[in-house]
């Protein structure tokens, strides 16, 4: 037999390779298909890069303005103000400037299914494919879905507004707290942030409901909108942010008790108004109407604001004791890097364990803040404090331009917009009503105990500061499914782009025509008034500021401050005095194993700079010789301790308190006899 040649077998061969069988034809489709699939993952990842880029870029080009502003000692416009208007710039280009996509998006029938599912597998040709819900569309705009991919991934998931952009602004507010004067006022600031933001959010509700039944009298209202949504509208338009006021009051100086007043209840408002409207969402009555009044869910509703705010509260309080007592009994303080990181996380970590645990973050991170600051901030190095305090005012500072950068951008990106002239008209003037509700009738009744009234220039003013910002922004785009919610979204980012823009800069003109004193130093008191006590012969103004602030502080933290000072701080810090000179002789084994070498070491005891030692007012003393006789009148034995070159020195209990004044007078210095009457009206 003979052998082909090889030429002929060759020929055969490519002819074999040029006729594609079945599964050579299926592969090779199937390749492409990859092909296809890499390139549209790579666009998707450059587009992402983009998106990102856009925000960065946005706040560069802020700081920069930002720096020219200061420079040029511009104050008409905060920087707040200003990322907005560059967020609104970068929206009109991204909508109107780039082309959209082509069309990939082909409505399917489940007419079988009842519900909408949040992952659907799909089965094309026999390969299955994951979707995710996004959320619902109404029949009339089925054909004018987004198409502008750009668009797309320029709008974030509303969860990374709570749990990557809010907690450092919340966490800020609390660790940056000036305890002295916010103390000082804390009465009327607990006041303002709970029964105020509750007055307000039932009076903006009730008058947005009015709004709601003329729309519908009218004809403006395409779908429903009950009174809950607007008790919910109520709730998140009464969180105030006045971040452009504080930041011109303290770029003057402008009275230390209206900022106290102002900041203290801007911080505790914000957590209030979450809280209230978790409570408003948790109402649900047990009839067929789902939206009647029933008086057992309301009260429930109350329970559940009562429980979600003091579960946050505890919350915030045990993660800010925790860390204090890691810092306290190891070492991390040799090692400021791991300390300053296990700071950072802990503070964190408090507000995904109060979400997670279904309490309030805002809460949480704010009281733990606070927690951190006045216990296991005198815990850390002087590497950890300065890296703390620096870390967090700069997360602040990017968390905050970067959500009103998207807040400009938001208007033109965001897809379900829905604009009612009524509706916005309304929430104006709800809003402005609301507010007045809130200061005025509360500012009555404060200023009958206050010995310092709150006068009515402080009062003006802090209705003229009820900006919106943040808070209001983020609990309005968290939740925009239906009709009413969509409505209050939009209505909510105009109201905060006005007073923004023309509260805000307004500022500087209002503070000059209400007369508020500016350029004022931090340490200084108001002077004094008829119905205050009165120095008549002192040691200096150190010493008429610390009785001031004595007499000043609300009676419920003259109380808490001794147990503070005496317990807490001894067992969370290496400050205060040994726990063996507080506790009873039967608890001298906890008092040993709980108290540290430092406290024992450190002649000079670590203190908060703004913290400060209050007492009553039967406190304070004339001390003439060995006879001490307090305001009230009565007198008794004072012990002095005689030092060894025959200087009599003060008791350990009077060195504790200069020095948690702040106000600890030279050793040598000329010593007056000082008197203090109570001057009765």
């Amino acid at each position: 037999m003979t052998r082909p040649p090889p030429l002929l077998l060759l020929s055969l061969l490519l002819l074999l390779l040029r006729i594609p069988g079945p599964c050579s034809g299926e592969r090779s489709s199937s390749a492409l298909e990859e092909i296809a699939t890499e390139k549209e993952a790579e666009e998707s990842h450059r587009q992402d890069s983009v998106s990102l880029l856009t925000f960065i870029l946005l706040l560069t080009l802020t700081i920069l303005t930002i720096w020219l502003f200061k420079h040029r000692r511009v104050r008409f416009l905060h920087e707040t103000g200003l990322a907005m208007i560059y967020g609104l710039i970068v929206g009109v280009i991204l909508r109107y400037g780039i082309p959209p996509t082509s069309g990939r998006d082909k409505p399917l029938s489940c007419s079988q299914e009842d519900r909408a599912y949040t992952t659907l597998l799909v089965n094309i040709s026999g390969k299955f494919f994951e979707y995710t819900l996004k959320g619902e569309i109404s029949p009339g705009k089925i054909h004018n879905v987004e198409q502008n991919d750009m668009l797309r991934k320029v709008t974030f998931d509303p969860e990374v507004f709570f749990n990557i952009l809010l907690p450092p602004i919340i966490f800020h507010a609390g660790y940056s707290l000036k305890k002295r004067h916010f103390f000082r006022n804390l009465g009327s600031i607990l006041v303002y942030a709970f029964l105020g933001t509750a007055v307000s959010c039932f009076i903006i509700g009730n008058l947005m409901y009015g709004v709601v039944k003329l729309m519908k009298l009218v004809g403006q209202l395409s779908d429903k909108f009950y009174y809950t949504d607007c008790l919910l509208f109520g709730a998140i338009i009464s969180a105030t942010d006045p971040v452009t006021v504080l930041a011109i009051f303290n770029e003057l100086h402008a009275d230390v008790d209206l900022y106290a007043l102002l900041f203290g209840e801007s911080v505790l408002n914000d957590a209030v108004a979450i809280v209230l409207s978790s409570s408003i969402v948790a109402y649900q009555p047990t009839g067929g109407n789902i939206h009647a009044f029933d008086a057992a869910a309301f009260f429930k509703s109350v329970g559940v604001f009562l429980g979600i705010f003091s579960g946050s509260f505890m919350m915030g309080v045990v993660t800010g004791v925790v860390t204090a007592l890691i810092s306290k009994f190891t070492k991390l303080h040799c090692f400021p890097l791991l300390e300053t990181a296990l700071f950072f996380l802990m503070s964190w970590s408090t507000f995904l364990l109060a979400e997670a645990c279904g309490f309030t973050g805002v809460v949480s991170v704010l009281f733990c803040g606070i927690t951190q600051a006045h216990y296991t901030y005198n815990n850390l190095s002087v590497e950890s404090r300065s890296r703390t305090k620096q870390l967090f005012e700069v997360l602040h500072f990017l968390a905050e331009n970067f959500i009103f950068s998207y807040m400009g951008l938001a208007l033109f990106t965001f897809q379900k917009h829905i604009f009612s002239p009524i509706f916005i008209i309304g929430a104006f003037i709800a809003v402005f009503l609301g507010r007045a509700a809130h200061i005025y009738p509360l500012s009555f009744f404060l200023n009958l105990g206050r010995r310092h009234k709150i006068s009515w220039n402080f009062q003006h003013m802090l209705m003229f500061s009820g900006l919106r910002g943040a808070m209001a922004f983020a609990l309005a785009i968290r939740d925009t499914a239906t009709y009413s919610h969509q409505m209050m979204f939009s209505t909510t980012l105009l109201i905060v782009f006005f007073t923004v823009w023309i509260i805000g800069g307004g500022t500087t003109p209002m503070l000059s025509w209400l007369n508020i004193r500016v350029g004022v130093d931090p340490d200084q008191d108001p002077p004094p008034t008829n119905d205050s006590f009165q120095v008549l012969q002192g040691e200096g103004p150190d010493a008429e500021r610390r009785n001031r602030t004595k007499q000043e502080s609300v009676w419920i933290f003259r109380l808490w401050y001794s147990f503070d000072h005496n317990y807490l701080k001894p067992i969370l810090t290496h400050s205060g005095p040994p726990l063996v000179t507080t506790l009873p002789s039967w608890c001298g084994l906890i008092a040993r194993c709980l108290t540290t070498p430092q406290v024992y070491e450190n002649q000079e005891q670590l203190r908060d700079e703004d913290s400060d030692f209050i007492l009553n007012d039967s406190d304070l003393t004339l001390t003439y010789g060995d006879t001490t006789i307090t305001a009230n009148g009565s007198s008794g034995s004072h012990a002095a301790v005689t030092s060894l070159d025959g200087r009599k020195t003060k008791s350990s209990s009077e060195e504790a308190l200069e020095r948690d004044l702040g106000t600890e007078a030279p050793e040598v210095m000329s010593r007056g006899t000082r008197l203090v009457f109570p001057l009765d009206a």
